[in-house]
């Protein structure tokens, strides 16, 4: 395992005690600083940026040097591999994402590619790695990620994102197999990705699930869980992050997975997480993001109101979902500061 000149988080991650709580963001290459809002106004759009890895990387790297966090995460998005699988993606200033073909029934499968060349078709993500990783010069080290199956399926059958997902849970209640059948598909283009990314370089990768909260316990356990247990179970060369947002319920289940850390988001209570979770697993989170907005007095006390929740056990401090992009920078300095000046007794 590579020493950093900051191994404070993957020490945490790994149960290696520590004399503080590593802290990093979700959401936090770029989005709110001046700096990566410079790069991104000279360029067409978002997808320009994350297909360009060199101006991936210097985002990437940005909270390192200018915030202080304790973890790189990559800038990509989680669209990349429905793209890579044959639907192409738009990105649309503040709307979001959007796609021209769906898929609505079997026949629809179609548009999917067989057999794809994750390496190839994925190329500028892996490339995007290794110069962040040169450029991070082992200072901290370096998170990649994926969208969990499920969350990739709703986008692949919405085309876009919403409030219920009708659509996508239409699909899943009324075809099932079929639903299971474009799943199966997404898991395997998603273990690929994520070993071409440990191979590049990363350190540890994350699963986003950001709507596992739309399906009901048992639905989670049929179309979720039973997916991210599958890239659990194959990726072995580095520890895995599972963030399954709004799925509370879930939580006993999650803690069997062969994961090591586990997100929680705002509405996870913490002290009730690490009985139902045990102790043989690093937590991570989870503030209110909508907590950078108060006052820094109050910013502060909410912070370690949260810190002294952690009991001293083994927990990476971070928001309980991504920083919201018109956050004051200061607010956030003020948070990480406040985390990395708590001590560990």
């Amino acid at each position: 395992m590579t020493e950093y000149k900051n191994n404070t988080f993957l020490n945490m991650v790994n149960g290696i005690p520590t004399d503080r709580y590593p802290v990093w963001l979700m959401r936090q290459a770029g989005r709110i600083l001046p700096e990566y809002r410079a790069i991104r106004s000279s360029l067409s759009g978002f997808k320009e940026l994350v297909e360009t890895p060199e101006l991936a990387a210097e985002v990437t790297i940005q909270p390192v040097d200018l915030l202080g966090v304790d973890a790189a995460i990559i800038f990509s998005d989680i669209l990349v591999i429905p793209e890579a699988m044959g639907l192409p993606y738009q990105m649309i200033e503040k709307q979001g994402p959007w796609f021209e073909k769906t898929i609505q029934q079997e026949s629809d499968l179609d548009l999917i590619d067989e057999n794809i060349d994750v390496a190839d078709r994925l190329s500028y993500v892996f490339d995007a790695i290794k110069l962040t990783k040169i450029g991070l010069d082992n200072r901290v080290p370096l998170i990649g990620f994926c969208g969990a199956p499920w969350t990739i399926f709703c986008y692949m059958v919405e085309g876009q994102g919403s409030k219920t997902f009708s659509k996508a849970k239409k699909l899943m209640v009324t075809n099932p197999k079929f639903t299971h059948q474009l799943l199966d598909r997404i898991t395997n283009v998603t273990i690929d990705y994520l070993k071409l990314q440990i191979k590049a370089g990363a350190d540890l990768v994350q699963v986003f699930d950001s709507w596992a909260g739309i399906l009901s316990p048992t639905d989670y356990s049929e179309f979720g869980t039973i997916y991210v247990r599958r890239i659990c179970d194959a990726i072995k060369e580095v520890p895995v992050t599972v963030f399954a947002k709004g799925a509370y319920y879930a939580r006993e289940e999650i803690a069997k997975l062969d994961c090591q850390v586990i997100g929680l988001d705002w509405n996870m209570d913490i002290a009730e997480s690490r009985k139902i979770i045990g102790l043989n697993k690093t937590l991570q989170g989870n503030l209110d993001p909508t907590s950078l907005y108060a006052d820094y007095n109050t910013l502060e006390k909410t912070t370690k109101k949260m810190l002294n929740s952690f009991a001293n056990r083994r927990h990476i401090a971070n928001l309980g979902h991504g920083v919201y992009p018109d956050t004051d920078p200061d607010k956030v300095k003020c948070f990480i500061e406040t985390v990395k000046q708590f001590p560990i007794n």
